[in-house]
């Protein structure tokens, strides 16, 4: 069986392992009447499209950019930055197996049969956040006034910006797509025509304590999906470097070991080889992998320069609060 993990070791770039990668497997699954692999090898000429034709994301990133700009001139006492990216290869290639497994998982549970392979390709169309963009507010200390809570006026702000957010990129050819999470519940600081838009995790945190609101667009102009998150500074480290981050990559390997307990081994075709891909980069040593213009020391320690396993990215704009800089690009 063919993996993403086989054209880690020879020095390509990511460009050319897509390419190697995406036309094997495809060749693959014609030879082994596989169309679920047929759907993962078009799911791969996605992401080369979006790393070969490119130009569309600075029309984007310059609307986005607009934003920023309204932010700067009603908000000059928050500090803030833009960041932008396209989602890693590894990153893609582990969410688009997880899928997958949770899935089959899932309809195994409550079917006690197998689904179907239609049924399976119709759920693999839920990528939408290949291209991300993420706001992140901070209020600094010498702008709160004595006996205001930070975390409280950070969220205050955070959902004042929600709630304009949807309107604001309307009008500069974004469309703002439902949620259709079954992530129901938001906040009463969500305007209700905002509510069907978000996915609400600053409410309604996951388990892992992760904080973020989120929403996606459809750029009319670049004819492609975005995603934009909002988060306080706070929520961010939680999801970068704290307990949100370890507790996730955690609970993604026990409970794909859990649904590998449930699930017998050469029962469900799809599952069996969605769960290998999967295991196999869970488990990857970075420090051993050789691709161009990547290197890690450990799965910590990493120099990313080519958005195999961080991203690339797209923008970082930031914005420090007005009596500490004024310029403003």
């Amino acid at each position: 069986m063919i993996t993403l993990n086989d054209y880690l070791f020879s020095g390509d770039t990511v460009l050319k392992i897509l390419h190697q990668y995406s036309s094997d497997l495809k060749r693959s699954a014609i030879e082994t009447d596989n169309p679920i692999d047929l759907a993962h090898c078009n799911f791969l000429i996605q992401i080369i499209e979006l790393l070969e034709h490119n130009d569309f994301l600075t029309s984007q990133s310059q609307r986005i950019k607009e934003f920023y700009k309204y932010m700067t001139q009603k908000y000059p006492f928050l500090a803030f930055t833009f960041k932008g990216r396209i989602k890693s290869l590894i990153r893609a290639e582990e969410k688009f197996n997880g899928y997958i497994l949770e899935y089959i998982y899932d309809y195994y549970q409550k079917n006690h049969s197998y689904p179907t392979e239609a049924e399976i390709k119709s759920n693999l169309t839920c990528f939408r956040d290949l291209i991300a963009y993420r706001i992140v507010i901070s209020m600094p200390m010498c702008h709160l006034e004595d006996g205001i809570s930070q975390e409280e006026q950070e969220k205050k702000y955070l959902y004042e910006i929600a709630n304009v957010l949807p309107q604001y990129l309307e009008v500069r050819g974004f469309t703002a797509e439902l949620s259709g999470s079954g992530h129901e519940k938001t906040a009463d600081s969500l305007i209700s025509s905002n509510r069907p838009y978000y996915r609400d995790y600053v409410a309604f945190p996951r388990p892992s304590g992760y904080q973020s609101l989120h929403i996606t667009f459809y750029d009319n102009l670049a004819r492609c999906f975005t995603e934009l998150q909002l988060r306080t500074k706070d929520m961010d480290d939680l999801a970068e470097i704290g307990s949100a981050n370890h507790f996730g990559y955690e609970r993604q390997q026990e409970e794909s070991r859990t649904r590998r307990d449930n699930i017998p081994l050469g029962e469900c075709r799809y599952f069996d080889e969605a769960y290998e891909r999967f295991t196999k980069l869970q488990e990857l040593d970075l420090a051993s992998v050789n691709v161009n213009m990547f290197k890690a020391f450990n799965n910590q320690l990493i120099n990313d320069g080519c958005g195999l396993f961080r991203g690339r990215q797209i923008l970082p704009f930031e914005h420090l609060s007005r009596f500490q800089n004024d310029l403003i690009d």
